[in-house]
């Protein structure tokens, strides 16, 4: 299954491209649905793919994915300023690779459903309009050249392959030597499965599509064959798997596997932080000489140091290396620790272009429980993709690295030497609780009893996704309260403020002093923040939301709101399942569920009793 060969078949964003279009994944066109090919086929030379540098973040993903990765490249495109861009010449091919799937596609109007293969269906394109790259029946004898569409249904796996539907064994129930001629009949309006019917004009056979859905259908279906379309290749490990059916464009069928970093300064003196920021580019200097080569050059690459002189420059990059041979670096795991080490202590962090914190006073009233408020002016995020998962998100797999490294698809078919990132700039607020408070509230013998709920329940939804162990990497009542919390004020803010819903989103630092391993302390802390790739995440408007007043008026609002929501007494009734459905208690779509983008763990581990008194119960709430 070779890329498409067209030089434009549509556009998506650079930052879609890690967040809902990445390695692996299907982006519906207007007549076509195409696969994101792996980075093997990707094109990143010539300059056309920016470096981000964060060394934080990509000891991290060394971490996971090996020491050979070497870079964070964005995805590639044209520069900036290029204007149109003629269709015929190189640079209408600079993007990102994809491949066309499903491989079987319907004519609407006759119905016969055919792979590309055959033949049967004839590729038009537009270089002028490349959204209009389509594929029609010729030999219609219903219609002159009707455009076909894709099939509308995949099978999958848990362990991450992708395949086509297996339409011929289907409708003769196992292997044929039939020369199969399909067509898929539609009986009703509603398109659901049920009113569908896959039929052989050559056998005459036919067998309705509900019939590979739901537990007993997956049992039908045949075992996976661990193809990787997005790699051209079926997986050397193999497969035990039974593929279940899946609508193409179902939300389940791509969850991006990324890791998250804040861009924090981790030097005090000018040139050290430049050299820190830049460390991925400048760590294979060879020489002072090099330096002042390199500043010659146009566009210079040494522009951020201006006023340094090269030997000062070289003498910086010889101390940073030093530091890394003596091992003088963080944990790459621990992400969190060093912005925790920031956010807490306000006071003495180093301000840069990417980084600069305000602490204001808590507001009045909320002092028994909220230890510090910290306004972060200057925001910088660096997400990396390192894999991908199918059916279940890597946040339900678990946050340590080893849980979703089990069922992470890789992708490339070797060792990268480099993973897609993108960088977005806003602001945001830290909160950080009262460890006092929050010790005295987690060894109550209410929130002990919660405790044992929300183990089972956890212990119960990962047993049913086959997670083992499944009663492993439960976060704690200490998380469920600074989750909660955290949603409580996101909805707050943007049904008050005019904020997207998606374009807030929630960093959680919750660590207990029996998981400190050594570390200094132990974190109760929010950070909400935008991190938006627009305008919206740049203007001030979050921080000034921020200032005592403000934040006393807000909290005061999304406390008293949280007590009630529209659906009690059915919402504050609800007990965190024992079947593995659910992670929540009370907490629903009317009240407390955010958008997938702006929440850690999918919403799960919600519960506004341990925020306030609801109408259901008044002895679990942490503030009074």
């Amino acid at each position: 299954m070779p890329p498409m060969k067209h030089p434009r078949v549509g556009e998506v964003r650079p930052s879609q491209v890690i967040f809902s279009y990445g390695v692996g994944a299907l982006v519906d066109l207007p007549h076509l649905s195409v696969l994101v090919m792996g980075l093997d086929d990707w094109t990143v030379d010539g300059g056309i793919s920016r470096v981000i540098d964060e060394e934080r973040l990509l000891r991290a993903v060394r971490a996971q994915l090996g020491s050979q990765v070497q870079q964070l490249l964005a995805p590639p495109a044209l520069p900036p300023g290029s204007g149109p861009v003629d269709p015929f010449s190189t640079l209408a091919r600079i993007g990102i690779p994809v491949a066309l799937f499903p491989r079987w596609m319907l004519c609407p109007r006759c119905q016969q459903l055919s792979p590309l293969s055959t033949g049967l269906f004839t590729p038009k394109e537009d270089p002028y309009h490349p959204d209009r790259t389509r594929y029609v029946h010729s030999g219609c004898e219903k219609a002159k050249e009707p455009v076909v569409v894709p099939a509308r249904f995949l099978v999958a796996c848990e362990h991450g392959h992708l395949d086509d539907f297996p339409w011929v064994e289907f409708v003769h129930r196992g292997p044929t030597d039939c020369a199969t001629q399909l067509r898929l009949i539609e009986f009703g309006p509603s398109g659901e499965a049920r009113d569908l019917v896959l039929s052989c004009d050559t056998c005459k056979k036919t067998r309705r599509l509900s019939e590979a859905f739901g537990e007993e259908g997956r049992a039908r279906m045949p075992q996976c064959r661990g193809r990787r379309p997005h790699l051209r290749d079926f997986d050397p490990r193999g497969c035990d798997q039974q593929v279940r059916a899946i609508l193409l464009g179902a939300s389940n069928l791509w969850f991006g596997d990324t890791v998250i970093a804040l861009a924090i300064p981790t030097e005090s003196v000018k040139l050290a932080q430049l050299i820190e920021s830049k460390w991925t580019s400048l760590q294979q200097v060879p020489s002072e000489q090099f330096i002042t080569l390199m500043r010659a050059m146009t566009p210079n690459p040494f522009g951020d140091f201006i006023g340094y002189r090269d030997s000062e420059i070289f003498q910086a990059i010889e101390q940073r290396r030093g530091q890394e041979q003596q091992g003088e670096q963080d944990d790459p795991a621990d992400l969190k620790g060093r912005e925790w080490e920031q956010f807490a202590h306000p006071a003495s962090h180093t301000p840069s272009k990417d980084f600069r914190l305000r602490e204001v006073a808590v507001p009045q009233g909320f002092d028994p429980r909220i230890a510090r408020v910290v306004l972060v002016e200057r925001l910088r995020e660096v997400r990396a993709l390192i894999g991908f998962t199918r059916i279940d998100a890597p946040g339900e797999l678990g946050v340590n690295p080893e849980d979703s490294g089990q069922r992470r698809m890789p992708l490339a078919r070797r060792a990268p030497t480099w993973v897609p990132a993108a960088e977005v700039r806003g602001e945001g607020i830290f909160i950080q609780f009262d460890e006092a408070a929050i010790q005295g509230w987690l060894t109550g013998a209410t929130t002990e009893r919660r405790k044992e709920q929300f183990l089972a329940s956890h212990t119960s939804w990962r047993r049913a996704r086959r997670i083992t162990p499944p009663e492993a990497d439960f976060p704690g009542m200490r998380y469920v309260l600074l989750h909660t919390f955290a949603h409580v004020l996101m909805r707050q803010l943007v049904l008050e403020c005019g904020y997207n819903a998606a374009s807030l989103r929630e960093r959680i630092y919750a660590r207990g002093p029996n998981e400190t391993e050594g570390r200094p302390e132990p974190m109760a802390g929010v950070l909400i923040y935008t991190a938006a790739p627009d305008s919206e995440g740049t203007l001030g408007g979050l921080v000034g939301l921020g200032e005592p007043d403000e934040l006393r008026r807000h909290l005061q609002t999304a406390m008293r709101d949280a007590a009630q929501c529209a659906s009690d007494p059915l919402c504050a009734e609800h007990e965190p399942s024992r079947r593995g459905t659910t992670v929540h208690a009370a907490a629903c779509h009317a009240c407390l569920f955010a958008p997938e983008t702006s929440c850690e763990r999918g919403n799960r581990y919600l519960d506004r009793s341990v925020l306030v008194p609801t109408v259901e119960r008044e002895d679990l709430a942490f503030f009074s």
